[in-house]
């Protein structure tokens, strides 16, 4: 997940509450001050009194050439360390995060150069530092960032059928966030064929809509979280962020609440997308729908053959959840 440090430097009381309420991270404030924004809410704090993180493990080190990533990478090896660079260059960036500078918080001096530090190499860097200089400008960074949406392509799959499968241990992901129609999750069985699984934000006779849900499939299912990485079902729980995307390929994070596990009877979904054989599990029920090309909702028990859905393919592999390039058959 990303994290977002803030600088308070002059100290300005008001700038630390809008940074709590805003959902940064870090702080790093003058000394002097932690008992003040301990007060305040609970929050990582950086400075010579501070809560968990003192000055003297935090190194500011600045890098001109690839002599210097050498330095930072030794000293990452005990330190964090907040990096700056002399003019803004991504081809630094690109080299330690390719190398596993995972410590490092990376400089920035407004929203747009976070936006790219977050998109790096697809993975992207973990920790940016802010320095801002009033409550509106805190306000504005955290609301640019959070405007921020990337665009994933989408593809039309044919149904080939629609099968029981047994049963099996089926995810639901309520998320912190309502959604709308034409709006759901990507999952599926393999990492480079994912279906996007319309949210329960559909008024029916059964249940009362749920627009916070997405009942994602089984433990085994992967999909895509923000990083550009996918992540299995399984592995996500309570305040992790996942992609929630939209039928135009708009998606954006959001951050789960919880997730409910239970054993529910299963069906087989098998498309054909780009003379790709596909294939999903989802639970057996009317709620639980698929997205056709317009954005509408297709209920898994209504599906039938040439009927079309949303898919998001890649020709890439997988491992531990990067994309990478190798030869990986999948059935």
């Amino acid at each position: 997940m990303r994290k977002i440090w803030i600088k308070i430097d002059p100290w300005d009381k008001e700038m630390v509450t809008a940074s709590i309420e805003s959902g940064a991270y870090g702080l790093v404030i003058p000394d002097g001050h932690a008992s003040t924004v301990r007060k305040l809410g609970k929050i990582i704090i950086v400075a010579n009194d501070g809560d968990l993180v003192p000055e003297k493990d935090i190194k500011n080190m600045e890098i001109k050439g690839m002599d210097d990533e050498e330095k930072i990478l030794c000293s990452l090896e005990r330190l964090k360390v907040i990096l700056s660079t002399s003019n803004w260059k991504i081809i630094p960036m690109e080299n330690l995060i390719a190398r596993g500078g995972s410590n490092i918080i990376f400089k920035v001096n407004n929203a747009k150069e976070a936006k790219t530090a977050f998109r790096i190499l697809e993975k992207g860097v973990g920790q940016v530092l802010y320095h801002p200089g009033s409550v509106n400008e805190i306000k504005n960074f955290f609301n640019e960032i959070s405007s921020g949406s990337v665009q994933i392509e989408l593809d039309s799959a044919e149904i080939i059928s629609v099968t029981p499968a047994g049963m099996g241990d089926r995810v639901c992901i309520d998320t912190c966030t309502l959604m709308e129609q034409g709006q759901g999750i990507l999952t599926g069985n393999s990492s480079t064929a994912l279906f996007l699984i319309h949210a329960e934000s559909i008024e029916n006779p059964y249940v009362a809509p749920r627009p916070f849900r997405v009942n994602a499939g089984p433990v085994h299912a992967y999909t895509r979280v923000p990083g550009g990485r996918t992540r299995y079902l399984s592995e996500l729980s309570a305040g992790d962020p996942v992609f929630i995307t939209d039928f135009s390929g708009r998606s954006f994070e959001a951050v789960i609440g919880r997730l409910k596990i239970e054993k529910r009877p299963l069906m087989l979904v098998k498309a054909k997308a780009k003379d790709r054989i596909i294939s999903l599990l989802v639970q057996n029920a009317e709620t639980i729908r698929l997205t056709s090309t317009k954005g509408k909702p297709l209920s898994i028990v209504d599906l039938k053959q040439q009927d079309k859905v949303l898919v998001a393919l890649e020709d890439s592999a997988r491992h531990f959840g990067h994309s990478i390039k190798e030869s990986i058959l999948e059935q």
